[in-house]
C-alpha cells in the first residue's frame, strides 16, 4: 500500500497502463516510497533499447529499397525512390533526438541489414545467393546515394 492513500498500487503484471500512470504520479509528488523501482527500472532501460530498434527498423527499410533497386533495376519505381527519402529522414530524427545513439549506428546499420536481405529475397523473389550476405553499400552511402527513377 501506498502511504498516502487508502488503495493499494496496481502491480506492474496486472495492468501496465495503470501502473505507470500511479508510479508517474508517484514521482511527481515525491512518493519514492510508492515506487517500483525494479520493474521501474526495466521500463526505462527499454525505452532505450526502443529507440535503438526504431533506428535499425529505419535503417532495414533504407536498405531493403536500396536492394530492390540495386538487383531489380527494370522494377524501380517511385514508391521506392521516397521511401527511402523517408526512411532516410526518420534515421536523421531519430538520431537527433537521440544523439547517444551515434556510438551505436555501425551495429544498428548491420542489424538492419540482417532484415532487409532477408525481406528483399522474400519480396523480389531473387535466390539468396544473388542478395550479398554482407551490406553491399556502407552506412554514408545508404545515407546519401541518389537514385533516380528511370
Amino acid at each position: 500500500m501506498r502511504p498516502s492513500s487508502p488503495r493499494p498500487m496496481t502491480a506492474y503484471a496486472d495492468d501496465i497502463y495503470g501502473w505507470a500512470r500511479e508510479q508517474a504520479a508517484a514521482l511527481r509528488v515525491g512518493d519514492f516510497s510508492a515506487l517500483d523501482r525494479e520493474n521501474l527500472a526495466e521500463e526505462i532501460e527499454s525505452l532505450g533499447r526502443s529507440e535503438f530498434n526504431r533506428l535499425v527498423s529505419f535503417y532495414a527499410l533504407v536498405q531493403l529499397h536500396m536492394l530492390k533497386c540495386e538487383y531489380q533495376p527494370s522494377h524501380r519505381c517511385a514508391s521506392w525512390e521516397v521511401s527511402i527519402a523517408t526512411h532516410r529522414k526518420h534515421v536523421r530524427l531519430t538520431i537527433a533526438d537521440n544523439p547517444s545513439l551515434k556510438s551505436r549506428l555501425d551495429e544498428a546499420f548491420e542489424r538492419a541489414y540482417l532484415q532487409a536481405r532477408l525481406d528483399a529475397i522474400r519480396e523480389t523473389g531473387l535466390a539468396p545467393k544473388a542478395v550479398p550476405a554482407t551490406c553491399p553499400f556502407t552506412r554514408d552511402e545508404a545515407m546519401t546515394r541518389p537514385f533516380v527513377h528511370e
